[in-house]
């Protein structure tokens, strides 16, 4: 299929997000922008948070994972239902007994303003690392199948995709998000079901006698039982309530669209919902693997890991499977960057700025700190994706959750320092804590064959990081008796 054709699809797609953004942001105001007026249904939000959880990562690079790793990534799928189940009845009762804007809110009135600051850092560092590679990996994919024809360098692509978010998340903030990732997901999986579909009909398989052909390839092992690997069953699945918790339940950009539902039990119906969809979901991505692993062997291709998926499918399928390929790809690159821009914003303006708290701005100043926030982001994306661009890792999602364990780490040990304890903090130790965890775990990491032998350690980085911060702030800390009521944010 031409690039021209292609460009019109993306044109159009766009054209479509601008649309149901001018609908949903009309009469739009900050509280619109960053809870939704608390009025999203809770069916919409379920399923536009698995086009969030998913993003062209997933679609890209799990399948992609298949050829080395077989389906040993749903043992991470495993344990993030268990995670997900603690979050829907852990933490969303909590956020809403207190009515939170910002998440990070709760830190400030358990622990004080320092851990309010402290986590929402956290979490912007850990959020625009994550979605700025997550935008890397589509945006490259795009230049190199349609952007590349017309002679436009990859910085000029990755500009152009960010002004287009830009121009339909500027004004309606999570309000807009929850329509446009339903959207979104919606062309995802829409587009992974038409490929597993031809595949299956292109090997002359069904879905019984290609699960059976992974499995004589060797492609189809679930756990992995040697102790010493990294990939190691026990290790991936606490990893992945890790994970779960820690990049869903302690993230701004995914609770800023739980809180924006009205009732405390359709946000849990929300996220159980979304832990069961998720699950079936990323079996098909698997099993979107394997056959391509299996195609790509009958015909000779050579790409591997990242580059598989494209590559098969731009190189060897019809035109008409191109063009839902990049419909879907384009389904899968916005919502890696449109929530993370929203949210980034929500929790500057909010834990940082102290928008809301600001009674001497009229709603006109705030609006245009906001805003002012929102475009400082997509200059920051910019930057961080051509940074991507010249480190360009053949495995992005390898990357991806290995940067979880260093940034989420610190969140997820002083989220349940304050859940599980109620001690008081000295002053001044948190700051010291929070960088000093994630240094520990990048030496060990570093030395591991020092420190373990032949033993591995994988994606439990993730635990150890946030068990080093919770002794730290334990050793940091007091009982309440020994100190006064610590200052709200």
């Amino acid at each position: 299929m031409s690039a021209s054709v292609l460009l019109a699809v993306v044109v159009l797609y766009f054209a479509l997000l601008l649309a149901v953004a001018w609908w949903t942001s009309r009469r739009a105001d900050n509280d619109s922008f960053f809870i939704g007026n608390r009025n999203s249904h809770w069916a919409l939000v379920a399923f536009g948070m698995i086009g969030t959880s998913l993003s062209g990562v997933t679609f890209i690079s799990v399948p992609g994972s298949v050829g080395s790793g077989a389906f040993s990534y749903f043992q991470i799928m495993l344990g993030q239902v268990a995670g997900y189940a603690v979050v829907a009845f852990v933490l969303l009762p909590l956020y809403y007994r207190l009515q939170l804007a910002s998440i990070y809110r709760y830190l400030g009135e358990r622990l004080g303003l320092a851990a309010h600051r402290t986590g929402a850092g956290f979490f912007i560092l850990s959020r625009t690392l994550g979605a700025t590679a997550r935008l890397y990996l589509v945006v490259r994919i795009l230049q190199d199948l349609v952007l590349a024809q017309f002679g436009m360098p990859f910085w000029l692509s990755a500009l152009l995709v960010l002004v287009m978010i830009l121009l339909y998340t500027l004004e309606g903030g999570v309000k807009t998000i929850v329509w446009t990732d339903t959207l979104q997901t919606t062309g995802m999986l829409g587009g992974l079901v038409i490929c597993v579909i031809f595949l299956l009909h292109a090997l002359g398989l069904d879905l019984g006698s290609g699960w059976q052909a992974m499995r004589a390839a060797g492609l189809a092992e679930v756990f992995v039982t040697d102790p010493m690997s990294a990939s190691h069953w026990g290790k991936q699945f606490l990893a992945g309530a890790a994970i779960a918790i820690a990049m869903t339940g302690l993230d701004q950009e995914m609770m800023q669209k739980n809180i924006s539902v009205k009732r405390l039990a359709d946000a849990q119906k929300n996220m159980m919902v979304m832990a069961a969809i998720m699950t079936v979901v990323v079996l098909l991505f698997l099993f979107l693997g394997g056959l391509l692993s299996l195609y790509a062997a009958q015909q000779g291709i050579t790409a591997h890991g990242d580059r598989l998926f494209p590559a098969v499918v731009m190189e060897h399928l019809p035109a008409w499977v191109q063009l839902i390929f990049v419909v879907a790809l384009i389904s899968a690159l916005f919502p890696s960057a449109d929530g993370a821009i929203t949210a980034l914003t929500s929790s500057t303006c909010i834990d940082l700025i102290g928008l809301q708290q600001r009674q001497d701005w009229d709603e006109a100043r705030k609006r245009r700190v906001r805003k002012t926030v929102h475009l400082g982001y997509a200059v920051l994306f910019l930057l961080l994706t051509l940074g991507f661009r010249w480190l360009d890792d053949p495995s992005m999602v390898n990357l991806i959750l290995k940067l979880a364990g260093y940034t989420y780490g610190p969140l997820l040990g002083l989220f349940a320092f304050g859940i599980l304890t109620r001690r008081r903090l000295r002053a001044g130790v948190l700051p010291w804590i929070a960088l000093a965890a994630p240094a520990l775990c990048w030496v060990v990491d570093a030395h591991q064959a020092t420190f373990f032998g032949d033993y591995r350690m994988g994606l439990e980085l993730l635990l150890v990081n946030a068990a080093l911060t919770f002794g730290g702030l334990w050793a940091g800390s007091r009982p309440p008796a020994a100190y006064p009521q610590a200052k709200a944010a």
